[in-house]
């Protein structure tokens, strides 16, 4: 019996020593042959989106690998049968057991095809990225990808077709150009302004309309010219005849009242805590200043869409048997109990008429806004196709809905005083793109047949 206990002392404790073999060497073993074996593959980053390379593009590149460490990347282009190295890198390990030092790496690599060898026409680009896992061999984990692309170095080629450009500081101009090949961006700059041209108008797809404008502060030394991009990256620039007249705007100045102050500031919320125990000067040039900017933030937001059609036909029409108050781009002058306190610039005309006088739309459009907006209350805006906005503020109230297509003369709302208003009037804006500009010229049908009417029709003439 005494036998028997020893020898089942012995097999508990060979059981016992198994374990503690199995706990400090086999589990751990297991654990690192799981870690080392994981079979993750490096995630990279997507190679350009565009369908084409022009004569040079950055193609950025980005792997990460959190679990082995990037052993490998390398990036190439392949076209017929032949493989071009843009960017290959092997990274350091940090030693047997611990996998790659490098978990996530960003490169910019300069892609010239021409410098190259590489020709126009169709290639592959190739990606590849491993990792320092112990799957396949030692060989690791791969990531492998590939993208078709055109290789293109030809620059798109725009004629202008539109003879003479005369623009007016504040103005507005038309320009219509033919492009050699689809264009993912295409227009006038003016300055560091860009008018982007629509296609749509003409029968032929590759001819385009560029509305454009000088701002009120932009003068003879302006720079316009027509810019194209192709998909490649591709621009060029062509310059074509244009005449700059220099404008004087006119100076004006508003007496801000106490009892102005006392009626209308109450109608303004300022959400912000820090500024509700702000006096009424304090806060007259709050709303005049920084809510100003913040309106003018969503005019432009709302007409950085147009509709490739011309709604519109012959002179824009202005509020009738109204007069003029104040005029574009007048160098406004706010004083307060004979103190300046600020400056401002009145991007419109202000017409008056008889209280709550009808308000016609000027031309057809499209409603594309009708609701309060801020300084100017409440305001409908018009897309009149291709890149053409008009703008009516300070009305009493508002008779059409977003969408609404209006022709010239329907009744949009009736003039009022909401927003900054002092008294009752129709707060009247033209835009083109991203610039206000001086709506007189829109009021005359003789410069839009010289401005826009000649150079459209002479082209559609010589499609026939």
């Amino acid at each position: 019996m005494w036998c028997n206990q020893l020898k089942s002392k012995k097999k508990n404790f060979k059981a016992w020593l198994l374990t503690i073999v199995s706990i400090t060497i086999i589990v751990p073993l297991a654990w690192l042959l799981l870690i080392r074996m994981e079979g993750e593959k490096p995630s990279v980053g997507p190679l350009p989106e565009g369908p084409a390379i022009g004569v040079s593009q950055t193609i950025h590149i980005h792997v990460s690998d959190t679990k082995s460490g990037i052993k490998q990347v390398r990036l190439s282009c392949l076209q017929n049968d032949k493989e071009t190295i843009l960017f290959e890198r092997d990274f350091p390990s940090a030693g047997f057991l611990k996998g790659g030092t490098d978990n996530m790496t960003d490169a910019d690599v300069l892609f010239e095809p021409a410098k190259l060898g590489i020709k126009d026409g169709k290639a592959v680009l190739h990606l590849v990225a491993g990792d320092f896992s112990w799957r396949k061999w030692g060989k690791g984990n791969r990531t492998d990808i590939r993208k078709q692309v055109i290789i293109d170095s030809v620059a798109p080629k725009a004629e202008v077709l539109s003879r003479s450009h005369n623009v007016a500081q504040g103005g507005s101009a038309l320009a219509v150009y033919r492009l050699s090949e689809p264009c993912l961006e295409s227009g006038v700059q003016v300055g560091k302004k860009f008018f982007p041209g629509h296609a749509g108008y003409f029968s032929t797809p590759d001819i385009f309309l560029a509305f454009f404008a000088l701002d009120h502060t932009q003068g003879r030394d302006t720079r316009l010219f027509l810019k194209a991009v192709d998909s490649a990256g591709n621009s060029t620039k062509t310059e074509f005849p244009y005449y700059i007249r220099g404008r004087a705007f006119k100076k004006d100045t508003l007496k801000i009242s106490d009892r102005f102050l006392a009626r209308k500031m109450p109608e303004f919320e300022i959400s912000d805590s820090k500024d509700t125990g702000l006096d009424p000067v304090e806060k007259f040039l709050k709303i005049n200043r920084d809510l100003r900017k913040a309106n003018f933030k969503k005019i432009m937001s709302i007409i950085q869409k147009t509709e490739n059609r011309l709604f519109w036909k012959g002179a824009f029409s202005r509020l009738p048997r109204s007069a003029r108050r104040a005029g574009f781009a007048d160098q406004r002058e706010y004083v307060h109990n004979g103190r300046v306190i600020d400056h401002q610039v009145h991007m419109g005309i202000d017409l008056a008429s008889v209280k709550r006088a009808a308000v016609p739309a000027s031309n057809s459009g499209r409603v594309v806004f009708c609701s309060p907006l801020g300084i100017y209350g409440k305001t409908v805006m018009l897309d009149h196709g291709f890149g053409l906005f008009s703008m009516y503020a300070h009305l009493s109230r508002i008779d059409v809905e977003k969408g609404q297509v209006l022709a010239k003369g329907d009744i949009l709302g009736k003039t009022g005083r909401t927003g900054m208003a002092a008294g009752d009037h129709l707060h009247f804006g033209m835009m083109v793109h991203n610039t206000f500009v001086n709506p007189v010229e829109w009021w005359d049908g003789t410069w839009i047949k010289n401005n826009v009417m000649t150079k459209i029709n002479d082209v559609t003439a010589g499609l026939k």
